[in-house]
Parts: structure tokens; sequence; C-alpha cells
């Protein structure tokens, strides 16, 4: 079964750990964690860590694995905590949360799961 994925290699702003997800950092070629719900989350880091000024792989759309910092419930859209680790996107009325994935299995925080990388915005 062919699963394509958009994958781009930057470097790293700051050491990073794997399948967190990404954001931009000080400039257009480096990529750091994310650190909250309303980061500009772009993708997610694929499986390998890194130090600063490696070069990485990011994940911007398809099918990848991610860390979990919370519950997460199969087919809920995904955002940062602050560790870069993903947990369910529950804005409050009227706010806004940056969406990276959403989650294709359950789980609990430590686990890997599956997801499908779909950046986007929800307004709760």
């Amino acid at each position: 079964m062919n699963s394509p994925t958009l994958i781009k290699t930057y470097l790293a702003g700051a050491a990073v750990r794997a399948r967190r997800f990404a954001v931009f950092g000080a400039s257009d070629t480096a990529m750091i964690e994310a650190a909250a719900a309303t980061d500009l989350i772009v993708g997610v880091f694929e499986k390998v860590d890194a130090a600063q000024g490696d070069r990485l792989d990011v994940v911007h759309s398809g099918q990848t694995e991610i860390v979990l910092g919370g519950n997460v419930t199969r087919g809920k859209p995904l955002t940062s905590d602050a560790n870069g680790a993903a947990i369910e996107a529950a804005p409050a009325a009227g706010a806004n949360a940056r969406v990276g994935a959403f989650a294709m299995a359950s789980g609990v925080a430590g686990d890997i799961i599956p997801v499908l990388v779909q950046p986007c915005l929800m307004q709760g």
C-alpha cells in the first residue's frame, strides 16, 4: 500500500527530540520543538533526535508517529504541549489552537502512536 508523505530536510535550531511537533526557529531553514497549542506547528520531526545544527527531517503532511503528552482518543485533533508532545486540541470558546495532526490510534502520555499530519487552525 502506498502512503505518500511530504518530508523536507532542515537544520535543528536547537536540540530536538524525535517524534515531536516542529515549528520554525530563527530562520527559514531552522526547526525547533513546538512549546504551546498556539505555536505555528508545521509538521512532526522524524524518528531521530538531533543536536543544534544537525540536519533533520520534518514530515509536513502524511503519516508518521508522535509521542503523546497526555491521553488521546483516535480521530481527535492534536496540538502541542510545552514539550512538543501531542495532546488533544481543546481550545476554550473563542480561543484558537494550532492543530498539527490527527490521532490514528488512542493512547496515554509517553505512548508513540501513528498520526496523520495535517497542520491547520481550530477555534473553540
